[in-house]
């Protein structure tokens, strides 16, 4: 029975069963050598990669961030160097006297340290950008006490020298260094730089080897910009508005102050102003100018009878009867100092009384729906300005098709749109630089680079802005805008009254916004002014107007402009 088995050795017996054998042997050891070839060929890189990863910590080298400065060189936004604590929890020996001593330096609750030098891992942050002076007290507070398993590493954060000024203009950035809001956020890209990385070699327990072999891939920094603010003027511009909301009973309130040849902004604030230890009101970091659309009112007169002059429909001496009140849609308007009684105006007298009946009836009988909504496209109101700055938004400006019986005598006045204001700066400063308008803009250099703001395309000619320029200078001398008139100077301005649209319909009582525009020195500015009180229950004459000639003084004062006489 042996013999006659496979691979017996009797008669009966035959080599079959060492065939079998070998064959199986062949079998396992090809299995073999197919699972050493997968492992050695196709897995080679997982295994390298995670032996590699046993072996090393890899550790983020961030880029220090570009500083800001305002136009005077003075840095508003910094980076400066601290340093970043974190532990290997398996090389802490005494996590409790690590924790006492985190603690004293730190501050903070023992239990949470604690929960971190007790975790299962190999790394943990203890805290991110710490002061070095903090940081040098902690290191020889562990070496005194020979605790183990907390180490440092060089790090950058943000920091405002001036600390809450400008601070909704410049913005802030989060833990991550990453911009959150404010010019931080628009030139994030530009200021950020690009992180490097260190790997560093470590022991079986993840402990950093000392002097033991580490990768360095530099950090590149982000670049410096230049912005147009002027950092004392902003600061007085920022207390001025808020006191004045106060004062006004204001909702809240806006300043912004541009230099209409450039289009530079050289101070820019909404109430209420960020503070950046408690952000509870996000809104406070909108800056309503760019990001708010609101009715306009009497402001928007100068660009009905620029409009006007431009299509040559009249000049500023131009006289029309104009009766006490003019129907506009199923309304009657009227004028807001109570006239009952026809009288013979010019045009310059329309805009000096600030009569809406007066413009009212000049765009709906004499100008013309298609006219007007022309000429109020070409000076973009209802378009975003191209400001640099996040959130803009376009406003609400009904086209010419979507004009009702009321859209024309009702926008010629500054009622039936409603617009971020910043649109009005610009139109203003298109008046102020002869007709072409400039993009309003804070960013100046790019590092050593100084940025193109082109010129747009021209909206009124210069014979236009001449007459419309004598216009505003009467507002400011004789009419509604003379509460603002700084003595010496020469402005050329215009208020507005906007009353504004209630969510129940038609408008709310005793709810405006009251503003002044207004340029200095009016032949040759050198600086544009927008003021504006929303949800006050004053009239501009009496509100924005005085808070106009406060800001004024210390726009001419700062930026050193020169009366005329």
């Amino acid at each position: 029975m042996r013999a006659s088995r496979p691979g017996g050795s009797g008669s009966g017996g035959s080599d079959h069963g060492i065939a079998v054998t070998r064959a199986a042997f062949l079998g396992l050891a090809g299995i073999a050598g197919i699972r050493l070839a997968y492992l050695q060929l196709i897995k080679h890189g997982d295994f390298s990669s995670a032996a590699e990863a046993q072996r090393t910590n890899k550790m983020t080298l961030h880029a220090k961030r570009g500083t800001i400065y305002d136009r005077n060189g003075n840095a508003l936004a910094m980076s400066v160097e601290c340093e970043t604590v974190y532990a290997n929890p398996k090389a802490v020996s005494d996590p409790s006297g690590v924790s006492s001593v985190l603690v004293r330096t730190l501050g903070g609750e023992k239990s949470d340290y604690m929960d971190l030098l007790t975790t299962d891992t190999t790394f943990v942050y203890i805290a991110r950008k710490v002061d070095q002076e903090v940081a040098e007290e902690l290191r020889a507070q562990l070496n005194a006490k020979e605790l183990t398993g907390v180490y440092f590493i060089s790090d950058t954060k943000r920091v405002y020298p001036y600390g809450a000024t400008a601070a909704q203009v410049i913005g802030y950035v989060g833990t991550d260094g990453n911009g959150l809001s404010g010019l931080e956020l628009y030139y994030d890209e530009i200021l950020t730089g690009t992180d490097g990385e260190m790997l560093m070699e470590t022991g079986l327990d993840g402990t950093p080897i000392a002097g033991g072999a580490s990768e360095v891939t530099e950090a590149r920094d982000g670049t410096d910009l230049v912005i147009s603010i002027d950092v004392d003027l902003q600061d007085a511009c920022e207390r001025i508005i808020s006191e004045s909301v106060g004062t006004y009973s204001a909702e809240s309130g806006s300043v912004m102050v541009t230099e209409p040849r450039t289009g530079e902004v050289l101070a820019a604030c909404s109430t209420p102003l960020p503070d950046f230890s408690n952000l509870e009101d996000a809104s406070s970091l909108n800056l309503k100018l760019v990001s708010s659309a609101f009715e306009p009112g009497s402001v928007f007169k100068v660009l009905t009878t620029s409009i006007g002059i431009e299509g040559g429909f009249f000049t500023e001496d131009t006289v029309y009867t104009v009766p006490p009140q003019v129907l506009v849609g199923d309304n009657y308007v009227t004028d807001v100092d109570g006239r009952d009684y026809t009288m013979d105006m010019s045009v310059r007298d329309m805009m000096v009384r600030s009569s809406n009946t007066a413009l009212a009836q000049l765009v709906q009988n004499v100008m013309g729906a298609e006219a007007f909504s022309e000429g109020v496209e070409r000076y973009g109101i209802g378009q975003v300005t191209g400001i640099d700055f996040p959130g803009e938004i376009a406003g609400i400006v009904r086209s010419l098709e979507e004009y009702d019986g009321a859209t024309a005598g009702s926008m010629a006045f500054g009622q039936g749109l409603a617009v971020p204001m910043v649109q009005i700066v610009r139109a203003y400063g298109a008046v102020a630089n002869g007709g072409v308008p400039r993009t309003p803009h804070f960013l100046v250099y790019r590092g050593e680079e100084q940025v193109d703001w082109p010129e747009g395309e021209r909206i009124v000619s210069e014979e236009t802005v001449a007459q419309e320029i004598d216009m505003m200078r009467g507002v400011m001398t004789e009419g509604s805008g003379a509460a603002g008139q700084v003595e010496g100077y020469d402005f050329a301005g215009k208020t507005g009254t906007g009353e504004q649209a209630d969510e129940g319909g038609g408008y709310r009582a005793n709810y405006y916004v009251s503003s002044l525009c207004a340029f200095v020195n009016a032949s040759d500015p050198d600086a544009l002014i927008y003021v504006a009180l929303n949800g006050t229950p004053y009239l501009s004459s009496s509100s924005s107007a005085v808070v106009f000639k406060e800001v004024a003084q210390q726009v001419t004062s700062i930026m050193g402009i020169s009366p005329v006489s």
